[in-house]
């Protein structure tokens, strides 16, 4: 039981992790470009408190980047880079004590992991203004978002859905 709880957790994350995505598509640059305020980030703040968040944001993180291969143009880099920064994010937020260093770990990675790719679509910008694009994104996706999201999740886990 406890299995199918945990892969349930993990499957709802992961949809609502493309959900997210793909309703923000017609953002364009605000989402996919050197700012990326990506809303479905603020699910790696989820790991802080449940498990099931790590697999669940890598695989929605990994199906997104698929789709987005065509709107976006990365291609398979942004697939499995992304998409493994997510997972590595997810982990060592796990791991955190609390919510305030939780935010680091995903900001931290994107901005400069994420931005080598990124940065090479917009050679007018460079790599350190795309990394400071992506970085601001990922601190008010993970950061407002996030913590809105730990918000709700608590208060759902306090009202008896678990």
């Amino acid at each position: 039981m406890k299995n199918t709880k945990y892969l349930a957790k993990a499957g709802m994350i992961a949809a609502l992790y493309v959900i997210l995505v793909i309703i923000e598509i017609p953002l364009g640059q605000l989402a996919f470009g050197p700012i990326q305020v990506r809303v479905a980030e603020a699910l790696v703040l989820l790991p802080l408190v449940e498990s099931a968040a790590i697999p669940g944001v890598f695989v929605g993180c990994f199906i997104a980047n698929l789709i987005l291969t065509f709107a976006s143009g990365y291609g398979l880099i942004d697939v499995v880079g992304g998409s493994l920064i997510t997972l590595i994010s997810a982990y060592l937020t796990s791991k955190m004590p609390n919510k305030f260093l939780g935010i680091l770990p995903p900001v931290i990675l994107n901005a400069l992991l994420v931005s080598i790719w990124v940065s090479s679509f917009f050679p007018e910008l460079g790599y350190w203004a795309v990394a400071a694009g992506i970085g601001a994104g990922e601190l008010v996706a993970v950061g407002l978002f996030g913590n809105i999201v730990l918000y709700a999740y608590n208060r759902m886990k306090k009202s008896g859905y678990n």
